[in-house]
């Protein structure tokens, strides 16, 4: 083979992720049976190809898949006309993901640009399933109908959820070809907690904007691992971030970059003494960071460590172990910004902090709950990021 045609391989084989986020187990109050999903995703990087990874990861039973489509989306559940494709693994049209697993679904012509919204549908034709493997925080619309409507362009007599279904993430074959992605792994303030729904305004989305606006950036995605009341040291509403790191942020295709925000619901636990965490220290989330970094480097990733936001909810106000959690993460944050751990540092912190106050939230920025920020507190967030550290 020559090197023109060896190049031209490479390229070919490509995929850098464009959208994700984190598997959970999830109830629900109505559980799916001869019924057809519609998943929204709002992509961060465009490609002339596609191909997404379905998941069954807490799945108890196979997850029989009766067919799958992805569109462009035209709005609240819609598809745009013209657009849909037939998803296929191994080039079949159904699959059956064994539980416990997921599966990578064959690759589809379908130019798609930066920031564009896809509609992912998928019919279970002969199950029920009141478990599903679900993100459940999604802040974004999903549809859902009786029986098998995954190729309408729009779903009848749909009813809906704000979580994405059996959808692990979304991959592009990209055409840039220093195309790369940017993992944020955190907790509800990754998610984009109290964020305005079907928005995009989280955090990660605004940073997203920001690096396609820049011209040295524009060839990142970013891909979104946050979950909602997720821990560092064990497990919380989902795995550790010690224990689900390989998955969420090893293993994207074409992963350069992390945004490691987490910590702040390991030490909201020593406001609950029965909790396995009360007597949690600033050095083992430390040693915890320490660890994830080596792990990104052997991988050749390079992580960049982002100070806790300040808190100050109604529980940590009235528990006489307030000045022990507030002193953790003054340590620990104070570790961030000077031990030259991590390949940069990201003070969300000083920005989200009121100057007057700095053990709480901006008003500006507060949504209300005094721990998660608002839209407008998830943009400073994202705006404080030094773009050069993406080299």
């Amino acid at each position: 083979m020559n090197c023109a045609c060896f190049a031209a391989d490479q390229r070919k084989d490509h995929w850098v992720g464009s959208w994700a986020a984190s598997p959970l187990l999830m109830r629900v109050k109505e559980p799916f049976s001869d019924s057809t999903i519609r998943d929204v995703v709002h992509l961060t990087l465009g490609g002339t190809a596609v191909r997404v990874t379905l998941t069954n990861q807490f799945g108890t039973a196979p997850l029989h898949i009766g067919s799958a489509y992805i569109t462009l989306s035209a709005g609240s559940g819609k598809s745009q006309p013209g657009s849909s494709r037939q998803l296929t693994f191994g080039h079949q049209p159904s699959v059956t993901i064994p539980a416990g697993t997921y599966v990578l679904s064959d690759p589809i012509p379908m130019p798609v640009a930066d920031f564009s919204d896809l509609a992912i549908s998928l019919y279970l034709p002969s199950q029920t399933v009141a478990d599903p493997t679900c993100h459940q925080y999604g802040l974004s619309t999903t549809y859902i109908a009786a029986g098998n409507e995954a190729d309408r362009s729009e779903l009848q007599d749909a009813h809906t959820l704000l979580s994405w279904c059996f959808l692990q993430s979304v991959e592009v074959q990209p055409g840039k070809k220093n195309a790369a992605a940017v993992v944020t792994l955190g907790d509800s303030i990754t998610d984009g907690a109290r964020s305005t729904v079907d928005a995009n305004h989280r955090y990660p989305d605004d940073l997203a904007v920001r690096l396609h606006a820049n011209r040295k950036t524009a060839h990142l995605s970013v891909l979104n691992e946050g979950i909602s009341g997720g821990r560092v040291l064990f497990e919380g509403h989902g795995p550790s971030a010690l224990q689900r790191f390989d998955r969420d942020v090893l293993a994207q295709p074409g992963v350069r970059y992390v945004i490691y925000l987490e910590g702040i619901n390991d030490i909201g636990q020593i406001l609950r003494p029965t909790s396995p965490e009360s007597t949690l220290t600033a050095d083992e989330l430390i040693f915890a960071a320490t660890q994830l970094v080596t792990r990104a480097h052997q991988h050749g990733v390079r992580v960049f460590g982002a100070t806790l936001l300040p808190f100050a909810p109604k529980l940590l106000l009235a528990s006489p172990d307030q000045s022990r959690a507030r002193q953790v993460l003054e340590q620990y944050n104070d570790w961030v910004r000077t031990s030259h751990v991590f390949d940069g540092v990201v003070d969300f912190n000083k920005v989200i902090a009121d100057p007057q106050a700095p053990q709480t939230m901006l008003p500006a920025y507060d949504s209300g709950d005094h721990v998660h920020p608002n839209d407008a507190g998830y943009k400073a967030m994202a705006d404080a990021i030094d773009l050069s550290l993406f080299r």
